[in-house]
């Protein structure tokens, strides 16, 4: 066995325009001392200018490792069902690790099979249960199912533990806007938004759509 830590930052790129699902996750797989302890918890680091880093430490076969990178690698290279059951046999041999569920979640969704992609993410939060991805994410599948309430809560989850994060912030003003016609919640997020993506001239037509339609 041996241990490794896993780590996933969340950056602020400017321009970001997708309310879809997030990209797969670029992970960083370092060893670490043998004597570390089965499973610590997570780390979450939270710094304003760069975002969130959020690392997990756990002991892991040699083979889980590679599995888990050669995952990754084929979800980016469009080998969907290749990365899936790779990620499946991961998180079967490390459970509580939040990360590979969430891409695999992730892989769910975009492979169309949301109540999977639900299941996975819904075990990633009970390893980590401030997860901002995971919730965000989870926001997503609940938005694409009707629950929009729902959406809302995991949103809101997401942005509890980092303000900054543009996707979630982005994703609610438009669940508010378009779902909820909640127009004054539409309106204080797409603004917050645009404080951190000020380029993104979509959320900037929308912006002053959304003014005229309250009539400011």
């Amino acid at each position: 066995m041996m241990s490794v830590t896993v780590s996933q930052r969340q950056g602020i790129p400017a321009g970001a325009r997708n309310v879809a699902a997030l990209a797969l996750f670029s992970l960083l797989l370092s060893a670490c001392m043998a004597s570390a302890p089965v499973r610590k918890p997570a780390r979450v680091e939270v710094q304003e200018e760069i975002g969130f880093t959020i690392s997990e430490e756990a002991r892991v076969s040699g083979t889980v490792r590679t599995d888990y990178q050669d995952a990754v690698i084929d979800l980016q290279q469009g080998r969907q069902q290749e990365g899936i059951a790779k990620l499946e046999s991961v998180t079967q041999e490390a459970p509580d690790l939040s990360a590979p569920h969430i891409d695999l979640g992730i892989a769910y969704h975009r492979a169309g099979d949301l109540e999977a992609a639900e299941k996975q993410l819904l075990r990633a939060l009970e390893s980590n249960p401030d997860h901002p991805i995971a919730h965000n994410e989870l926001g997503i599948v609940y938005r694409k199912t009707g629950r929009f309430a729902e959406a809302r809560e995991r949103y809101e989850a997401a942005l509890a533990f980092y303000p900054g994060f543009h996707f979630a912030r982005r994703n609610l003003a438009v669940l508010c806007d378009l779902y909820l016609a909640d127009l004054d919640c539409a309106l204080r997020n797409y603004e917050a938004y645009l404080k951190t993506v000020p380029r993104d001239d979509e959320a900037t037509m929308w912006v002053a759509d959304l003014r005229m339609r309250m009539g400011q």
